[in-house]
């Protein structure tokens, strides 16, 4: 099972050990022990970079491995890996986004179901709990843009296999996905719109 290193940091280079490369049709797959890089996943797109000098353009998760795809061969055993920083920044950004959009929405008595955050895509869906009440996009940019303004710092914890994420005092979710460090850098977080289908209400946002 291959270690996953951002469960704990937020290293964006390292150096790691490869146990296997095997051509796999026009690219070649690589198992790690550990890994910095982000597999699709958990509403979140994988992450890009580099292993030694070959690019990482796909990363998976595949039975207990985090399977990278590259487009040339490397060597087993020691390697220094970069993930692309940008690209991570954005994914960060969105996934941390989506979890205040799901925080407001318990708070108003609504239960995040499924989360996409991917750019340019960006959706939270939620159904009605017993005590559901009015939801609309103002009520939900109001007190986002309150809890960036605060700045809360993100917390996270592992125990048993499972982590949780959280900020300041706002409920946790269990997630395996990669977040801001603190809210203030998430910068502006738009509501774009609401629209409810057979029981089921989606959120549409969007970074600045």
């Amino acid at each position: 099972m291959t270690e996953r290193l951002f469960f704990s940091h937020d290293h964006l280079t390292a150096e790691l050990e490869v146990l296997s490369c095997m051509p796999h049709e026009q690219l070649y797959t690589v198992i790690l022990q550990s890994t910095i890089f982000h597999p699709q996943g958990g509403g979140q797109p994988f992450d890009t970079g580099w292993l030694g000098d070959s690019n990482v353009v796909r990363v998976t998760q595949e039975a207990g491995h985090v399977v990278h795809y590259v487009d040339q061969p490397v060597a087993p055993g020691p390697i220094t890996a970069r993930v692309d920083a940008q690209r991570r920044a954005l994914h960060t950004r969105l996934h941390s986004a989506g979890h205040l959009i799901g925080n407001v929405g318990e708070t108003l008595g609504w239960m995040p179901i499924k989360a996409h955050h991917w750019p340019g895509e960006g959706k939270i869906t939620f159904i009605r709990g017993e005590a559901a009440q009015a939801i609309d996009a103002e009520a939900i940019q109001h007190q986002i843009d309150q809890w960036i303004a605060a700045d809360y710092p993100r917390h996270m914890t592992l125990e048993d296999g499972t982590r949780e994420v959280g900020f300041g005092e706002l409920p946790v979710y269990a997630c395996g996905g990669t977040h801001v460090q603190a809210l203030g850098e998430l910068g502006q977080v738009t509501i774009l719109a609401l629209s409810e289908k057979k029981g089921a209400l989606s959120v549409r946002y969007e970074l600045l």
